[in-house]
């Protein structure tokens, strides 16, 4: 396999980063879009199972997605380029709203950008999901994994539960088959390193640190979930934002491109100003840089393990599952009228039939959105 440049990898993810809205399940589709079908750096199933190690650590899953390819595709140094490219532009980004928030007392408006977005976004997820699908489920037992994990999803069930609790199901009904004739050799669980609870209630940049460094080492099932851990951390125990504060801090993660983690700079940069910026970004990304570098090695040992080749069979599945729940959530809250209706339904046809680039799709509808509300 041809190694790919550092500078080819850090001009693509910056550009995700860029232009990445609408959550995990988004970018992980515009990923797809780039990495499998325009560059074929990978195949489906490769994707997928990189797709599915992401869900195997905590962290951030788009993030550790992009992380997973350019370690795959330029080693170390890939994977420093790749991670950081992806966040770099939406740390800045955000940076920006949290400078205009402390010095005038509120966020920016961005609901005309994402009228015109949000349409977009679920289009560029359900053609990922046309795709991967088939590879996803390409059995009847895989198929109703899939099917399981959107109706339990939809029914409020953990995410985490829903990986691992179908993931496992399809590992041991596998190797329950395969007993007669001996299993494979069990692979070596991966370490997780849990960090100790950090207490005490005056703001300082260590405490600042330490506590979003917590969070990117346990936080499992990705951007969606990070709300809960920062309303238990910053307003319940700790006391250091208002809810009103968290509310914003996490609207500016969903309105901002790139990693909804981003929302630690924007906390980070009201505590403590850019340096609480800067190292909350570094603590919340830091656990997925050394996870992603650990676990990367047992992938393809998973893949060809008759047991642990039915977990990553099992999870992938759920996966896709799980990012069809998501867009049919978000679709009710960003498919509102005819204008988004025909937005979404023209996105859809473009990348379907004429294969444009997801890029371009995303700022053609924040245009639609901004003239919009003009008119």
């Amino acid at each position: 396999m041809r190694e790919t440049s550092l500078g080819e990898l850090a001009r693509l993810f910056a550009k995700l980063g860029s232009i990445a809205f609408g959550g995990p399940a988004a970018h992980i589709a515009m990923m797809h879009d780039e990495v499998v079908d325009r560059r074929a750096w990978f195949s489906r199933q490769r994707f997928l199972d990189l797709v599915g190690a992401t869900n195997l650590i905590p962290g951030p899953n788009s993030t550790e997605l992009a992380i997973h390819i350019g370690y795959e595709r330029a080693g170390w140094a890939g994977l420093l380029v790749a991670g950081s490219s992806f966040i770099l532009p939406a740390m800045l980004i955000v940076m920006g709203f949290a400078w205009a928030y402390v010095e005038y007392g509120s966020t920016p408006a961005g609901e005309a950008l994402l009228y015109g977005v949000q349409p977009v976004v679920i289009a560029i997820v359900a053609h990922a999901l046309v795709k991967l699908a088939p590879t996803a489920a390409r059995d009847w037992p895989l198929r109703s994994v899939m099917v399981a994990s959107i109706a339990l999803f939809l029914a409020g069930l953990n995410e985490l539960l829903i990986l691992f609790g179908l993931g496992l199901s399809v590992m041991l009904l596998r190797g329950v088959v395969r007993l007669g004739s001996g299993g494979a050799g069990m692979l070596s669980p991966l370490p997780l390193v849990l960090l100790a609870q950090d207490a005490g209630v005056p703001v300082t940049i260590e405490r600042l640190f330490l506590t979003f460094l917590k969070i990117g080492a346990v936080l499992y099932g990705g951007g969606y979930v990070i709300l809960a851990f920062l309303q238990n951390d910053f307003v319940d125990r700790l006391g250091w934002l208002s809810q009103q504060q968290l509310i914003d801090a996490v609207s500016v993660g969903q309105v901002t491109p790139g990693p909804v983690f981003t929302t630690a700079t924007f906390i980070g940069y009201v505590l403590e100003g850019v340096p609480g910026a800067l190292l909350a970004t570094l603590a919340i990304f830091l656990p997925s840089f050394i996870f992603v570098a650990v676990s990367h090695r047992y992938i393809q040992r998973m893949r060809s393990s008759k047991w642990f080749s039915g977990l990553l069979d099992g999870v992938n599945a759920a996966a896709v599952g799980l990012m069809a729940g998501v867009t049919a959530l978000l679709a009710r809250e960003a498919i509102v009228d005819a204008l988004t209706v025909s937005v979404a339904v023209g996105a859809l046809l473009l990348l379907l039939v004429g294969r444009v680039n997801s890029a371009w799709l995303i700022l053609a509808g924040g245009a639609i959105g901004l003239l919009a509300d003009l008119l």
